[in-house]
């Protein structure tokens, strides 16, 4: 067989085997990784405050093991650790991370930490950009997308599969962010953290999801700042605006591991207990098996988390939805489904669970 040939059979096999995220959105259920800030705070590689992300080149191999968790506990998706990643965030109020480190630094590592995680399985990495104090400080939008482009160009340079516009608060910035992102020509979702009042400006969830749609995102949703029931109920309200448009979009949610039936329209960065004592609020594997149902049954197929999602949390959503995926994720080797493990313990009040 000709080199040729045989370079076209491998180029032909690896697009073959491995589809794009619109295409896996087209066929089934996405499953999106967890929570790196808190995670990766908890474990000491991330200081609350600034929640940036110089870890991947500070602790390269911290942020390694947590995207191997996630893929291990069936992530599809290896969303690069470039959470607040923007250079204005990076040396923001005193941060010194563009100091240390630059921000293409920072972006590249996280792309091939990501990279390289996600060839140990069938994953797709994910660039991601958030909101900017560049945007908060009322800067106008050439500025803020000069920040966005800054990331975004080394999201391209490192070939990754789709760019994901998450964290914003304002649906105006997630359109300035969105517009940058398709200039990569990759396919684009797009979440705003907010819940059913709509964003920080006043404008509906449904709304924003039309405005998200109508600035070029592929996929539209929430993220952060609300558990899963009131995220699902802001997903709700936009699928139903996009519907009522006339616009057919792909549907995502990847909200936090916490209770918040008492948060305001602000989410969980108003609790006092934000964020040190959230864990009497976490969510349990059992309500994570929950979430995951319904959040299908209403047609949303990215399904994943943000913050307070462990690996556990990531593998119950698989563990959920495995007849629908045909598989169950890998770290269930190690978890019987419905806690039938506990016949093998010592104690005979517990096996009777």
């Amino acid at each position: 067989m000709s080199i040729t040939r045989k370079k076209l059979r491998v180029e032909y096999s690896e697009m073959k085997a491995k589809k794009n995220i619109l295409q896996r959105l087209d066929e089934g259920v996405v499953i999106g990784d967890g929570g790196f800030v808190f995670a990766l705070e908890k474990r000491g590689y991330v200081k609350a405050g600034p929640w940036t992300p110089q870890a991947t080149v500070e602790h390269p191999d911290a942020v390694r093991q947590m995207h191997r968790e996630f893929l291990r506990a069936g992530s599809d998706v290896m969303q690069a650790f470039t959470f607040y990643a923007s250079e204005d965030k990076l040396e923001n109020r005193g941060n010194d991370a563009t100091v240390s480190f630059s921000t293409a630094s920072i972006n590249k590592a996280a792309c091939d930490i990501a990279k390289g995680v996600a060839a140990e399985g069938d994953a797709l990495v994910a660039g991601g950009i958030c909101q900017t104090p560049t945007y908060l400080s009322g800067n106008a939008k050439k500025e803020c997308q000069e920040e966005f482009r800054k990331q975004v160009q080394v999201f391209i340079d490192n070939k990754i599969d789709f760019i994901i516009c998450e964290y914003f608060e304002h649906v105006e910035e997630a359109e300035w962010a969105i517009e940058v992102a398709k200039e990569s020509c990759l396919p684009v979702a797009a979440t705003l953290c907010i819940g059913p009042e709509g964003d920080m400006h006043g404008i509906s969830c449904g709304d924003c999801a039309v405005r998200m749609a109508k600035a070029g995102a592929d996929i539209v949703g929430v993220n952060c700042h609300f558990d899963p029931s009131t995220s699902l109920k802001t997903v709700k309200l936009m699928k139903e605006a996009l519907q009522l448009a006339g616009l057919e979009r792909h549907y995502m949610v990847q909200p936090l591991a916490f209770h918040t039936p008492d948060c305001n329209k602000q989410g969980f960065i108003d609790l006092k207990e934000f964020p040190f004592a959230l864990e009497p609020r976490v969510l349990t594997r059992w309500d994570m098996h929950n979430y995951a149902r319904e959040a299908y049954n209403m047609g949303i197929r990215y399904i994943g988390g943000c913050c307070g999602f462990e690996p556990y949390h990531v593998r119950a959503v698989a563990e959920e939805l495995s007849k629908e995926r045909g598989k169950m994720p890998a770290a269930s080797d190690k978890h019987d489904m419905w806690g039938a493990g506990l016949r093998m313990h010592t104690k005979p009040w517990v096996r009777a669970r």
